[in-house]
């Protein structure tokens, strides 16, 4: 797996003591982006960004440990400090700032059918428990890192809409920014694993349609939705560019797609970042 740094990352690395140094591969970065930390030094160590706690593996070269930060979409900008502590730093800790800048992903208009928009009781309901249980999948982390590798794209041969963190408005209404990537592709077209990961929810869902989500350890999560049919069960382990169903358009949508989507410790991140900065 090949991590994107930047040119000149040398000068980007941060001495935080006791031998113990850190480096980002990026120090400003937007809603939505990633960041990859690597931490070289002795002994044992804990980082906390944004109150949550980061998750960490071992590189194959000793003493080199690294993690992904997700900045959500929703993230105010402004700087956040990534914590790390460790035995023999001074006063025990280490503060690495990580900027995020302003960005506006634009507006998205469309026309849905209206059932999407005018709830009855027992669809509120219904996307309301679902709503619940994807959060409670995605506050879940599994403790080992089951990928290996970098993350591709799930459809290929499409090129991706480039609507991550559009505003959007639905029939003249507003709702939430557009936390996922689309690939618009014909109905039937494959979906395939992103990387090597469990399966965690393999079923229909009221907004979404047909939905797959893949949990890939260290809380790391791709969500598929809007599939035509689904090729996996919940509980089954699939490796990277295995069939997970295809694409269609069931649930809430305008036509045939698949909507990607990625989440980082809770973080709703653009599948396309994950793509760039971890590189097979």
């Amino acid at each position: 797996m090949l991590v994107t740094w930047p040119t000149g990352a040398a000068e980007k690395v941060q001495p935080c003591g006791n031998g113990t140094e850190v480096r980002l591969s990026t120090a400003t970065v937007a809603p939505g982006g990633v960041v990859v930390v690597e931490v070289r030094g002795p002994g044992s160590f804990g980082a906390d960004w944004g109150g949550k706690p980061v998750h960490f593996w071992e590189d194959a070269e000793p003493g080199v440990r690294r993690a992904l930060l997700g900045v959500d979409l929703g993230q105010a900008p402004g700087v956040v400090m990534l914590k790390i502590t460790a035995p023999g730093t001074p006063t025990n800790s280490c503060r690495v700032p990580v900027r995020v800048k302003k960005v506006d992903y634009g507006v998205e208009r469309l026309r849905v059918p209206r059932r999407f928009i005018e709830l009855t009781p027992e669809d509120r309901a219904r996307a309301d428990r679902e709503a619940k249980r994807l959060q409670e999948i995605y506050a879940g982390v599994t403790p080992e890192r089951l990928w290996s590798g970098g993350f591709r794209a799930p459809v290929e041969g499409v090129k991706a809409s480039g609507n991550f963190g559009r505003r959007r408005i639905l029939n003249g209404q507003p709702r939430s920014p557009h936390s996922g990537e689309d690939f618009p592709a014909d109905e039937g077209a494959p979906v395939v694993a992103a990387q090597r990961g469990r399966v965690v929810l393999a079923e229909e869902f009221f907004f979404s349609g047909n939905t797959v989500v893949l949990d890939h350890g260290l809380g790391l999560f791709t969500f598929y939705a809007h599939l035509a049919t689904i090729a996996v069960k919940e509980g089954e382990l699939v490796e990277a560019g295995a069939p997970v169903g295809r694409v269609g358009s069931t649930g809430r949508v305008t036509g045939d797609h698949l909507h990607w989507a990625v989440r980082i410790n809770r973080a709703r991140v653009s599948p396309l970042e994950l793509v760039r900065v971890l590189k097979e």
